[in-house]
């Protein structure tokens, strides 16, 4: 008889042990915080913030407080705009020496020798400041340093250039080096008053004689204009040749001034530009050191030379007997009619009454007409 094999009872295993994570479990939204969770939790504020709003308002709830102090420090953490009111000029390594275009030229035939001998007079006075290169401009020549020249190392450059042979020493003007431009306003005098209309030769007359500009130089003409059409408060912007810091403007900016019984304030603005008219070609949208055209034009009749010689040169002043024209007599002004190289009015170029002129702070209008003349 077969005997059965002993059955084996299983044994347990034991469970696998997991591990619980504990889950947060959300508060409700309308729960009521106490004034530490409100400070540490949503606005990281101080104690003692929460005190003084507390003790001015002593009826709010913990929520309201936290809402009061997390307007509180958006306003702090909002950064106040800087004014960019200075525009950044040309490389102040740069020196500018205004001179006639015959002896520029005469310089710029053996400007190497010009070069080499320009870089052995500062040696010779322990400057260690060297000239790059000359390269001629619009008004004269520039030459090009390694490092931005003080007003020694500029007047020994310009008395070395007046030394060279057959260069009229007359003819080269004071040197300088670039400078950028600064923009303000002035505030606080009504457009027409006892003293009359507000004007740009009255404003710059008075600027002249105040002692905040006394070492100011204007770069234009102020601009007056009215605050709103029916205000009678004027607006005065004036622009300032400075450094690349605004280092001027930054001495003048929020200071006051008497203009009569008036109290004026100078403001700073954000840079804001004209459109440039070029004084070489008397053409609009780009400045005159920019300007690609190497003929110098007259505002009056464009011909090919500058305006002071218009009487000497143009066609319409010279004698000529086959058009039975008399030339115009010395001293007087020529008597034509000039037309606009712009807007082909009968005025010259530089006219304050050439729309191109009152239109010089708007862009989409220069815009526009250039898509005109681009059509054409």
């Amino acid at each position: 008889m077969a005997v059965p094999p002993p059955t084996t009872n299983p044994v347990a295993t034991p469970p696998l042990l997991t591990s619980v994570v504990p889950q947060k479990v959300s508060k409700p939204s309308n729960m009521k915080k106490s004034y530490a969770q409100a400070s540490k939790t949503n606005f990281s504020s101080k104690i003692e913030d929460i005190l003084q709003v507390k003790e001015v308002f002593p009826s709010l709830s913990a929520n309201e407080v936290g809402k009061i102090l997390k307007v509180k420090k958006s306003s702090e953490g909002k950064m106040k705009l800087k004014l960019n009111m200075t525009t950044r000029g040309p490389s102040r390594k740069k020196v500018i020496i205004p001179i006639t275009k015959s002896n520029a030229e005469l310089i710029m035939k053996s400007a190497y020798k010009h070069i080499t001998n320009t870089n052995e007079c500062p040696k010779n006075s322990n400057s260690d400041i060297i000239a790059d290169f000359i390269h001629p401009s619009n008004n004269g020549i520039i030459i090009t340093t390694n490092h931005p020249a003080n007003v020694t190392e500029i007047s020994r450059i310009e008395n070395f250039l007046k030394k060279i042979d057959n260069i009229n020493p007359v003819s080269i003007e004071v040197s300088h080096l670039p400078k950028s431009k600064s923009y303000m306003k002035i505030v606080g005098l009504p457009y027409n008053s006892e003293l009359g209309v507000v004007t740009p030769d009255f404003i710059e007359g008075v600027l002249k004689e105040t002692h905040l500009f006394k070492d100011v130089t204007l770069a234009s003409k102020p601009r007056v204009i009215k605050a709103s059409p029916k205000s009678n408060k004027a607006v005065v912007w004036v622009d300032i040749w400075d450094s690349q810091s605004g280092s001027a403007a930054k001495n003048i900016i929020n200071r006051h001034f008497n203009i009569g019984c008036f109290v004026a304030t100078i403001r700073g603005t954000n840079t804001n530009p004209d459109i440039p008219q070029c004084k070489n070609c008397w053409k609009w949208s780009h400045s005159t050191l920019s300007c690609h055209s190497h003929i110098s034009r007259c505002t009056k009749c464009y011909g090919a030379h500058i305006t002071k010689h218009h009487r000497k040169k143009a066609w319409c002043c010279m004698d000529n007997k086959k058009a039975n024209q008399a030339a115009t007599k010395e001293g007087e002004p020529c008597p034509h009619i000039f037309k606009c190289i712009n807007c082909k009015g009968d005025h010259q170029a530089d006219s304050y009454s050439c729309p191109y002129w009152h239109n010089r702070f708007n862009r989409d209008w220069h815009g526009r007409k250039q898509q005109e003349l681009f059509q054409k």
